[in-house]
């Protein structure tokens, strides 16, 4: 059992005490602090940042190439214009969230490299307690604050899922995982594989193209791309008008929701259709010859799992090109000299890139106490995908798969503020989601359904995350279309959480 440790009072650094701690200073962190500042002007924050400068997953990636698999009118805030094309490269990412922060007045607001390692509720205080390593001085110091908000993200940035390969320990070149790409690594006129067929290795692979000998994507089945030109016709057309920058970015914004609609729409009920397009799209960018049935034709419906833009087909004119090739089968063993694959055919390689997804990360692996009991969140029902069962003054921003993450990193923004001034209003220090009577014989169902997305990183470690019901306030939908209308309009005195 894990106990919470005991607060020193007499410790030389003296306890701070915020209204709100944002844990967390990337995109989602940076968006909840803008909403909290517009909204609740009063409410006093810090924001508590583990790694050394802010930028979350932009930060954390360094690998060649790295860039956005979702567009920049989306995934960019509401509140700040995208001004450029709608992939990005994390430079030009880092430099967006920079100049927000200083434009909202932030960036004063970021304790960097401090690393929470416990979180403590104490009902009768009405407070969380957080212990916190600072990594850069090795001081421990405490935290208090009346409301906890989580954007740390969903995965561990310290390392990636790496499956445990047969004979990995033989291979006599290099393993690199992309979530600790070495400054230093060296591929210029080598043999590369890369294991894994997601946005990673479409990035990864066009990128280092030119200057190795070879680079293979070596992938156990297909994956849906949608590869087309790098640029928003409607933004561009607006842009050529001098419409405002904020006009621009909201019409291209929404004209972007309005066609990811209508194609999540299709992939439920025109899936083969919209498969055949998908796949049509792919053909156009390779030889006439090339066997797109084999390594460009999933067996699944579209958007199971998430659809990678290649920003101006990339990937597919390095593979037409004859400096990439992509091999779909399995993994027998690592040899010393490469890979030995199932169907026996043997792939050399000087360095060996693991793309092959991330390490599900439940509340920032950090050990949460609620009355001195730990908490298993695996425990909890969701309550509307944002606040957990049993778990007082606390939100999670868990944003889309489909859609940009940083829509309902919004969404939950106004969400939160609406809760805090409904508290204030009620004169009420502690809110607590709690089943009601009719909510007690729901069927539990996992936090994201896997018959609507079933991607690997999430279905490994599913049994981590909160469960979520059949009914309202109890479901997690992960489709942005309901919640932009429900989430603004959520009824706070349902009986479903409950104020003291």
């Amino acid at each position: 059992m894990n106990v919470a440790p005991e607060i020193s009072q007499s410790s030389n650094q003296a306890v701070e005490h915020f209204d709100v701690l944002i844990v967390g200073a990337g995109i989602s962190g940076i968006d909840a602090a803008y909403h909290l500042q517009q909204s609740c002007p009063d409410k006093s924050f810090a924001m508590l940042e583990n790694q050394e400068s802010f930028g979350g997953t932009w930060l954390t990636h360094k690998y060649p190439g790295i860039r956005s698999d979702s567009d920049l009118f989306t995934f960019g805030f509401g509140w700040k214009p995208w001004k450029g094309v709608p992939i990005a490269t994390a430079e030009e990412i880092l430099v967006y969230l920079d100049e927000a922060l200083d434009e909202q007045d932030i960036r004063k607001h970021i304790r960097f490299q401090h690393q929470i390692t416990n979180a403590i509720w104490s009902s009768e205080d009405k407070q969380w307690t957080l212990v916190v390593s600072r990594k850069d001085t090795g001081e421990v110091l405490h935290y208090t604050c009346n409301f906890l908000w989580m954007c740390q993200g969903y995965y561990r940035h310290s390392e990636g899922y790496t499956p445990d390969f047969p004979g990995a320990d033989r291979f006599q070149g290099e393993i690199v995982h992309p979530q600790t790409w070495p400054e230093d690594l060296d591929y210029k006129g080598k043999k590369v594989i890369v294991i894994g067929s997601g946005a990673t290795a479409a990035t990864v692979i066009p990128a280092m193209a030119e200057d190795v000998e070879h680079i293979t994507m070596l992938q156990r089945s297909p994956t849906f791309f949608n590869a087309g030109e790098n640029r928003m016709d409607v933004a561009e057309m607006l842009r050529e008008l001098d419409v405002p920058d904020e006009w621009t970015h909201e019409i291209a914004r929404r004209k972007i929701l309005f066609d990811q609609k209508i194609i999540t729409e299709r992939s439920f009920t025109d899936s083969d259709k919209l498969k055949s397009e998908l796949i049509a799209g792919t053909k156009a960018y390779l030889d006439d010859d090339f066997d797109v049935e084999t390594h460009f034709t999933p067996s699944y419906r579209p958007w199971r799992q998430r659809i990678a833009f290649v920003p101006n087909g990339d990937l597919f004119t390095g593979i037409k090109s004859g400096k990439a090739s992509v091999v779909t089968d399995h993994i027998d063993t690592f040899t010393e000299t490469g890979i030995l694959l199932k169907s026996g055919q043997e792939l050399e390689a000087d360095i060996i890139i693991t793309a092959t997804g991330f390490n599900l990360s439940a509340l920032g692996d950090i050990e949460f106490t609620i009355d001195e009991k730990p908490l298993n969140f695996a425990d909890c029902w969701t309550h509307r995908g944002i606040m957990f069962s049993g778990v007082p003054n606390m939100a999670w921003v868990f944003g889309y798969l489909r859609t940009s993450w940083t829509m309902r990193a919004d969404l939950v923004g106004t969400f939160v503020c609406r809760l805090l001034d409904h508290m204030s209003d009620k004169g009420v220090e502690m809110v607590t989601p709690e089943l009601r009577e009719e909510d007690k014989g729901m069927n539990a169902r996992p936090f994201i359904d896997p018959e609507n997305f079933n991607a690997g990183y999430i279905m490994r470690q599913i049994h981590i995350l909160p469960k979520q019901g059949n009914q309202d306030p109890w479901i997690h939908t992960q489709d942005y279309y309901t919640d932009k209308d429900t989430l603004p309009n959520a009824d706070l005195d349902d009986g479903t959480l409950i104020y003291r």
